[in-house]
């Protein structure tokens, strides 16, 4: 029997290892869809811890004791973020049937200028608005059979608060940690895989936190000025919304254009667009390019890609984890290939020796 040739034998090694590659992502991915109520508050603690170390290192050049920095850090997030939650609440309910009737008003005057009215475009838009409302109604008088999902949700979050309080505390024991559960060789090689991972997470919650204060500030001023109502909450939405990319500048722009035209009118929804689309503009073309550039570089085809694959995984929370996921996943792919990847022309080099002059 002729053996195979080179190629075809590299080929088919490289076969097998994608093969075993994908077949151990595959039951990692399953494990973690098994462990998920204790695997998404884990995640979602790191993400929080990589965001509110500096908060934390803060409070601890201060004089503050360890334990009091990290429950009064996490005692601030969770007064941020539940006043936000809770003011946006309040503003969208109050406004609600507000809304419904001026998208039928707008849906009217659009079929009137174009000529169209008593005609299949008004009765889409009619139908349209109609589905809204039922949807609202449907999605309010459902809210008690929901009552086990909000509590499994609560049960998550407090697990995640407390699981950041103790990553926050203990961050300073958390290499030696690690180092204690690998083998000696290799304690170096994980250590440093490890940083680079945390360092890329790190850059792009901070890069992330930067971009989205920006694109808050702006569009908040943008609604004060057009007298907007719950400008401070709509604001509030865009700041929480930038850490989902795509997919949260459009529910918040798409928030702030809602209340604008329940408030007041199609004129200044349309104005409120406006200011939408040119804040993202700005974002997309200035600053996520200076921002990011000095934390983490993640090209927006790869950030669709993951996106969509953590939503079809594990839905909303997957979205919400891929980008930074795949930021700690280049940061190690960076580190072994510093480490381990050797220059051609370096390789061809020959060993330093005395020179001979001496």
């Amino acid at each position: 029997m002729l053996p195979l040739p080179g190629p075809v034998r590299r080929l088919a090694a490289w076969c097998a290892v994608i093969l075993l590659v994908s077949g151990v992502v595959y039951i990692g991915i399953r494990l973690c869809v098994m462990f998920r109520a204790a695997l998404i508050p884990a995640l979602l603690a790191l993400l929080g811890t990589a965001l509110l170390l500096p908060l934390f290192h803060w409070l601890v050049t201060l004089g503050v004791k360890r334990s009091i920095a990290a429950g009064l850090t996490c005692a601030a997030v969770l007064g941020a973020v539940g006043g936000t939650v809770y003011g946006v609440t309040i503003a969208l309910v109050d406004t609600w049937d507000q809304i419904v009737s001026s998208l039928r008003e707008a849906v009217r005057d659009l079929a009137d200028r174009f000529g169209a009215s008593g005609t299949s475009l008004e009765e889409l838009g009619g139908d349209a608005v109609d589905m809204l409302g039922r949807f609202g109604g449907t999605a309010a008088s459902s809210v008690a059979t929901g009552v086990s999902w909000a509590l499994q949700v609560l049960g998550m979050a407090v697990l995640a608060l407390l699981l950041a309080f103790f990553f926050l505390r203990d961050s300073d024991r958390a290499a030696g940690t690690l180092r204690s559960l690998v083998p000696h060789g290799s304690a170096d090689t994980v250590e440093a895989m490890a940083r680079r991972a945390f360092e890329g997470v790190e850059g792009f919650m901070r890069g992330t936190t930067v971009v989205a204060l920006i694109d808050a500030s702006f569009i908040t001023a943008g609604l004060l000025v057009l007298g907007v109502p719950a400008a401070p909450g709509l604001g509030a939405i865009v700041f929480i919304g930038a850490y989902v990319p795509f997919i949260g500048a459009f529910v918040s722009g798409t928030a702030a254009v809602l209340v604008a035209l329940a408030d007041r009118g199609l004129v200044i929804a349309l104005w409120v667009l406006g200011v939408v689309l040119l804040v993202q503009v700005l974002e997309g073309n200035i600053l996520q390019p200076v921002v990011q550039s000095r934390t983490v570089r993640i090209h927006p085809a790869v950030v669709l890609v993951v996106l969509t694959a953590g939503g079809s995984v594990a839905g909303i929370v997957g979205v919400l984890l891929a980008v930074p996921a795949t930021a700690a996943g280049f940061g190690i792919a960076r580190e072994l290939r510093e480490r381990y990847a050797s220059p051609p022309d370096r390789r061809a080099e020959p060993s330093a020796g005395p020179s001979a002059d001496t």
